[in-house]
C-alpha cells in the first residue's frame, strides 16, 4: 500500500513523511509444506495416543478442538485488524500535519499490516486441520457460534495499494462472507436409517444429487441450515471435498417457532437457483412451496432413502 497511500499523506502536506515496505511479509510465516508436515504429524500422534482406550470416544471432540485452536486465534487477529483500520479511517479524517499524528498514523497502518499477515497466516494452518479432520471423521469441520472465514482466498488490502487499503479490506469482509457465485440452498432434516446399509444410500443420494446440481452450476454457493446432526452435515462435507463455498443460516432460536420460516425467508432472500430438498419437516415442506411460487427450480429428493417421490424405485433419476 505504498505508493498511493504516500500520495494521499502527501496530499495532507504532511512534509518529510514516507512509507517504507510493509513490517511483515508471507516470507516472515511458515510456509505452507511445513505447515502440514508439522500438523499431521501432531494429528498422527494425538490419535494414536488415544486409540484403544477410554478417550477413543472422545476423539471426534479432540480433533474439533483442534482445529478450533487456529481458528479461535485468527478471530482474534481479525479483531485487531478491524481495531487498526479503525484507528486509521480515524486518523486520516482527523489529519492535523503534525508530527505526532503522522507517528500515530504509520503506526496503526503498521499494526493492520501486522494483523492482516498473521490472520492469514493462521487460517492457512485452520484449514489444514480442517482437512484432517475432514479424513478422519468424514465430516466438514464447523465453528460453534461464527463463521469460517477464509481471506486467503479473497482479495484482501494486502493485495492492494495505498489510498484503497480501507476500501480493499472491506471489500474483502463482505466477499468472505458471500463468497461470488451462484446460490444454491440445500435443505433436509435429521433422519433415522434402519440398518447402515440403507444409511450409506441415503449419503450416496444426497452426494449424487449434489453433484448433478454442480454440473448445471459450476460457480454454486452451496446454502444451508449448518445442523451437524441431520442432513446438512452430508451436504457440508460434499461441499468441502468438491471445493465449494457454504454459507450457513443457524435458526435463530430467540424467533420461537417462528425461527425455522424465518430462516426459509433468509435463504431465498438470496435468489438462488435451485432448492435441493431432503426428507424433513412442516418447515421444509413451506421452504418448498414458497420456492415454487417464486420460480426456483426444486431439486425434489424427499422420497425414500432421499430419493425423488416420482421415481418408481429408490434409484435417482
Amino acid at each position: 500500500m505504498h505508493t498511493t497511500f504516500a500520495d494521499q499523506l502527501a496530499g495532507l502536506d504532511l512534509a518529510g513523511f514516507s512509507i517504507g515496505p510493509a513490517p511483515v511479509s508471507s516470507s516472515d510465516f511458515p510456509v505452507r509444506e511445513a505447515v502440514v508436515q508439522t500438523l499431521d504429524a501432531v494429528w498422527s500422534d494425538l490419535f494414536a495416543l488415544v486409540s484403544g482406550t477410554a478417550l477413543e470416544a472422545d476423539a471426534e471432540d479432540l480433533g474439533w478442538a483442534f482445529v478450533n485452536l487456529f481458528h479461535r486465534s485468527a478471530a482474534r487477529k481479525s479483531t485487531a485488524l478491524d481495531r487498526a483500520t479503525d484507528e486509521v479511517r480515524a486518523l486520516v479524517a482527523s489529519a492535523d500535519g503534525s508530527e505526532i499524528h503522522t507517528h500515530e498514523l504509520e503506526t496503526q497502518v503498521e499494526r493492520a499490516q501486522c494483523a492482516e499477515g498473521a490472520m492469514l497466516a493462521l487460517e492457512e494452518m485452520r484449514e489444514v486441520a480442517a482437512s484432517l479432520y475432514l479424513n478422519e471423521f468424514g465430516s466438514s469441520w464447523k465453528p460453534v457460534s461464527s463463521s469460517r472465514f477464509n481471506h486467503g482466498a479473497m482479495l484482501t488490502s494486502a493485495l492492494v495499494e495505498g489510498r484503497d487499503f480501507l476500501r480493499a479490506r472491506s471489500e474483502a469482509k463482505r466477499r468472505a462472507a458471500m463468497p461470488e457465485g451462484t446460490p444454491v440452498v440445500f435443505a433436509g432434516g435429521r433422519t433415522r436409517h434402519a440398518n447402515e446399509a440403507d444409511a450409506l444410500t441415503f449419503a450416496n443420494n444426497v452426494w449424487k444429487a449434489l453433484d448433478k446440481v454442480r454440473d448445471r452450476v459450476p460457480d454454486m454457493v452451496l446454502v444451508h441450515g449448518g445442523d451437524t446432526k441431520g442432513v446438512d452435515r452430508l451436504a457440508s462435507s460434499w461441499a468441502e471435498r468438491r471445493n465449494i463455498a457454504q454459507v450457513t443460516f443457524s435458526l435463530d432460536m430467540r424467533l420461537g417457532a417462528r425461527a425455522g420460516f424465518k430462516r426459509n425467508e433468509r435463504m431465498l432472500s438470496l435468489d438462488p437457483r435451485y432448492v435441493v430438498a431432503f426428507p424433513g419437516n412442516g418447515v421444509l415442506e413451506r421452504l418448498v412451496i414458497e420456492a415454487k411460487s417464486r420460480r426456483i427450480t426444486v431439486v425434489d429428493r424427499r422420497g425414500p432413502l432421499g430419493t425423488s417421490p416420482k421415481a418408481p424405485s429408490l434409484s435417482t433419476d
